[in-house]
């Protein structure tokens, strides 16, 4: 099975960039900007991502990115992963990246930018891989700062599929970033949101996000198994949830998978993703694997989830269709 799963043809649609920063590239990066880390090695550094909670891994995580300075820098960051993602038979990725995690730290925007879509178009020509960008927002920032990011990505919108909203989530209910979620929808950004896994309020800020901002699609979310309703209109409007179980194990009590299993039964669009897979030690392809043996999913199960994936992208229908046809070949 394990052999079945790498070579399925997969989709990623929820991986934050930064999250991929593996400890080498990190003693790189710091030594080519003239940056001493708290670490004295690699094995060191490693050791040190413990984490019991969504705020004691945030802590390590933006610790991590002052490493990151300038575009070359954004580009082995983007490159680094993608060539990963090749090796997993990764065909797609949508991609958060966290502008302002650098912008607050003097990194001007153009530099994150063109880095990784420099990345992007080199990993699509030279691995077949294709990749999207999706801007992300702070939400333990202010709302006018993400409104401030907003304007600063117009210039830049061709390269930016949509946005999205992570970080700490306590205190930070969708409807905080209404208008700025209002205004990327003017703008022609598809919506996305994060609805961490054991949250408070859980279920309250994914109403929020479906029935206040009206976001395309939920990042997270295996809390909506508690309201139904919510899960009814889930499936009315051929939404999808990308769902992250190592990551899940990291920061909460478990990875969810009855979770996820129940979600599958009920027709919902869940997807199998890694979320920040330097800190919690799995890829998308490592993800699937503990999925499976913690569900006995049979083939056919996998890859509907590949198909949940490649059908909630922000593609285009012939592009869906394509790889959609590469599964049916794969399976067949």
């Amino acid at each position: 099975m394990k052999d079945f799963i790498a070579g399925l043809p997969k989709c990623e649609l929820h991986l934050h960039i930064e999250g991929t920063l593996e400890p080498e590239l990190k003693f790189e990066l710091a030594a080519r900007n003239g940056i001493e880390l708290p670490y004295a090695s690699v094995a060191e550094m490693r050791a040190a991502y413990t984490f019991d909670s969504l705020s004691s891994f945030l802590t390590i995580y933006y610790e991590g990115m002052k490493v990151l300075r300038t575009e070359p820098d954004f580009y082995d960051l983007a490159m680094a992963y993608l060539r990963k993602a090749a090796e997993q038979n990764v065909r797609y990725a949508e991609i958060f990246f966290d502008p302002q995690a650098h912008t607050s730290r003097g990194v001007p925007f153009d530099v994150v930018i063109r880095g990784l879509r420099r990345a992007l178009m080199d990993a699509h020509a030279q691995l077949g891989v294709r990749a999207q960008l999706i801007m992300c927002f702070l939400r333990d920032f202010q709302a006018e700062y993400a409104m401030a990011t907003l304007l600063e990505s117009l210039p830049y919108k061709e390269w930016i599929a949509g946005v999205g909203l992570d970080s700490d989530e306590r205190g930070n209910p969708p409807r905080k970033f209404a208008a700025v979620y209002e205004r990327a929808r003017q703008e022609g950004y598809l919506l996305t949101m994060h609805c961490d896994v054991d949250q408070d309020d859980a279920v309250e800020h994914i109403r929020q996000a479906i029935e206040e901002i009206g976001v395309d699609r939920i990042d997270h979310g295996v809390n909506i198994l508690e309201d139904q309703r919510l899960v009814e209109v889930v499936l009315a409007r051929g939404m999808g949830l990308t769902c992250c179980p190592i990551s899940n194990g990291y920061v909460t009590d478990s990875m969810k998978a009855e979770g996820i299993r129940k979600l599958m039964d009920l027709g919902v669009r869940v997807t199998i993703n890694s979320d920040d897979p330097a800190y919690f030690d799995g890829y998308v392809q490592e993800n699937l694997v503990a999925l499976h043996d913690a569900l006995q999913l049979t083939r056919e199960e996998l890859a509907q989830l590949q198909r949940n994936a490649f059908e909630i992208t922000w593609l285009p229908r012939h592009l869906k269709d394509a790889y959609l046809a590469e599964i049916d070949a794969y399976v067949s």
